[in-house]
C-alpha cells in the first residue's frame, strides 16, 4: 500500500475558566472562526465550531500529522490571545485547564455536526455541566466530580 490513509474525527469540548460567560454575542462568531482556522492550520481539512457563552465545541478531522493534544494546545493558546485583544472587558479571559476529546465515527459525523451547530438550542434546557456529564457517561469515562470542574 503506497499511501497512508486516515478518517478520524474528534469532538473537542472545553470551557471558559469557571464557566464565566465571556463568549457573548459580540465575539462568539469571531472566536469560532478563529478556532476553526487554528485547527485547519494543523492540517485538518474539515472543521465545525460551535458553542455558547461559556464553552466551545470543535468537530474536526484529526488528520495524520499531529497528536490530539497539539490541536487542544494551539486552539486554546491562540484563541485566548485573540479574545484578550477584543476589548478591556475580555482582559481577564482564560480557558479552563481541562478539556474533553471524544471520537466520532464517520457514520456518526453528520449527527455530531448537527449537535455542534445547534448548541444555542440545546443549551436552552441543559447546562454545560449536564452536557459534559452526559458525554462522560456516553463514552464510559469514570470521573471525579471535583476534578472535572477544577
Amino acid at each position: 500500500m503506497p499511501q497512508s490513509l486516515t478518517k478520524l474525527y474528534a469532538h473537542l469540548v472545553f470551557s471558559t475558566k469557571n464557566r464565566v460567560p465571556f463568549l457573548d454575542d459580540k465575539i462568539r462568531d469571531r472566536v469560532h472562526a478563529l478556532l476553526a482556522t487554528e485547527i485547519r492550520d494543523l492540517d485538518s481539512p474539515w472543521v465545525v465550531a460551535g458553542g455558547v457563552a461559556d464553552h466551545v465545541h470543535l468537530l474536526f478531522d484529526l488528520g495524520k500529522s499531529h497528536a490530539p493534544v497539539t490541536f487542544v494546545e494551539q486552539a486554546k493558546r491562540e484563541s485566548s490571545k485573540f479574545i484578550k485583544t477584543l476589548g478591556p472587558q475580555y482582559a481577564d479571559f482564560y480557558w479552563q485547564r481541562g478539556y474533553g476529546m471524544f471520537s466520532v465515527g464517520p457514520a456518526d459525523r453528520d449527527e455530531a455536526e448537527h449537535y455542534v451547530r445547534n448548541q444555542a438550542e440545546h443549551h436552552r434546557t441543559k447546562t454545560f455541566q449536564e452536557e459534559y456529564r452526559a458525554f462522560l457517561k456516553k463514552y464510559n469515562v469514570e470521573y471525579d466530580e471535583q476534578y472535572v470542574w477544577d
